[in-house]
């Protein structure tokens, strides 16, 4: 059989892929390789076999097996497909060695149940060693599943030990967790989602939605899910450290009553002030960080000082003579409070929706630390005046 390998490997190779219809529609050039290679090792082995008494197959001939029935587990194909593959290819050896033999002499009945026996014998090798490697990615997938739950289960609880969330996100090759997109969606596209993201997300389906938990990353901007998610609904909220979660989840539920059902995807960042208006605490602290973070290196009486210069320069429509009549400082030093903001807000001053927005937070923020012992300084050991 050896001087006509080079021809009948590529025949069967095909003969088998051609014979199986789960095969037969594969149009993949690496699953092409992958049966060719196996036709390879099958038979050459089968030959090394011959008058010998070892092993039909060693490790290294036994994992080129066991790697062709996980890869069936990782397509989601089942066993079977790959059991009809290699009856297919027992007859087609048993036929080659016949016909090979044949040629020699003749060959008698006694010769032909020996050398169907012992065809018989090898592929039953063949595939339990396929099944084996099926079974063992079944396992870790399953193993995979649970790994994933787990982690999911946590994050969306928010309340775990940071060590305990650390390893459970390690253990599914998350080794540096730090912020995570939820994104809500139909439950229908949970299936969608766990293909589209792979390893990147976590999916957790919880009957009226379903909630893809994303990893920061160059999938998890907003372009690229603006750009993936086009035309379906869908609610993002914004990257989250991961004991945040719950409340990002909770916004996106929120937005979610806004804006109804109409195609998205959309973003709760376009829609914290009408939630915050609404009265959800948890918009209000993601507004309040994100307009105030340009003066979280200062020092709280500057910061105070400069916020309220601010708030009253928003109310009085940039008035430095009202601003310096309600904050008791001369003119003077609301310019000079005003050209530190504008230094750190740069052109977001003269944005009409950003104004908006700090003016909420400000009226909040403000209102908030004139409680009683909580005083903000105006003019120093005065409490400011309520506007």
């Amino acid at each position: 059989m050896r001087p006509h390998l080079p021809a009948t490997v590529p025949a069967v190779a095909v003969a088998v892929t051609e014979a199986t219809p789960a095969f037969a529609v594969i149009a993949d050039d690496k699953f092409t390789r992958d049966v060719h290679t196996a036709v390879q090792v099958a038979l050459d082995r089968f030959l090394d076999l011959v008058g010998t008494d070892e092993p039909a197959l060693p490790p290294r001939i036994r994992e080129v097996f066991v790697a062709l029935g996980a890869a069936e587990a990782r397509e989601d194909r089942g066993p079977e497909a790959l059991l009809a593959a290699l009856r297919m290819a027992a007859r087609l050896l048993l036929r080659t060695a016949s016909q090979s033999l044949a040629r020699l002499r003749p060959v008698d009945t006694e010769e032909l149940i020996d050398l169907s026996d012992a065809v018989s014998a090898y592929v039953a090798e063949l595939a339990a060693a396929s099944t084996d490697g099926y079974a063992l990615q079944v396992r870790e997938q399953a193993g995979e599943v649970d790994r994933r739950r787990q982690l999911a289960e946590l994050l969306l609880r928010g309340d775990g030990m940071p060590d305990a969330v650390q390893a459970a996100a390690a253990r599914i090759g998350w080794p540096d967790l730090n912020l995570v997109v939820p994104v809500l969606l139909p439950p229908d596209q949970a299936r969608d989602a766990r293909f589209r993201y792979g390893t990147d997300g976590l999916v957790v389906e919880r009957g009226r939605d379903a909630v893809l938990l994303l990893r920061a990353g160059p999938r998890a901007t907003r372009a690229a899910l603006g750009t993936a998610l086009a035309g379906r609904w869908a609610v993002i909220s914004s990257a989250t450290a991961w004991p945040q979660l719950p409340a990002a989840v909770r916004l996106a539920e929120q937005a979610a009553g806004l804006v109804g059902t109409d195609p998205g995807p959309v973003f709760v960042d376009d829609h914290l002030v009408a939630l915050t208006l609404r009265g959800e605490p948890g918009a209000l602290a993601v507004l309040t960080a994100r307009r105030l973070a340009p003066l979280h290196d200062l020092r709280p009486a500057q910061r105070d000082n400069l916020l309220a210069t601010l708030h009253a320069w928003l109310r009085h429509w940039g008035s430095r003579a009202e601003v310096s009549a309600e904050l008791f400082v001369h003119p003077q030093t609301v310019s000079y409070r005003l050209k530190r903001l504008r230094d750190r807000y740069g052109t977001d001053l003269d944005d009409p929706a950003v104004r908006f927005e700090l003016l909420v937070v400000l009226a909040s923020h403000l209102g908030t630390s004139r409680r009683p012992g909580s005083a903000v300084a105006g003019r120093e050991g005065q409490p400011f005046a309520a506007p």
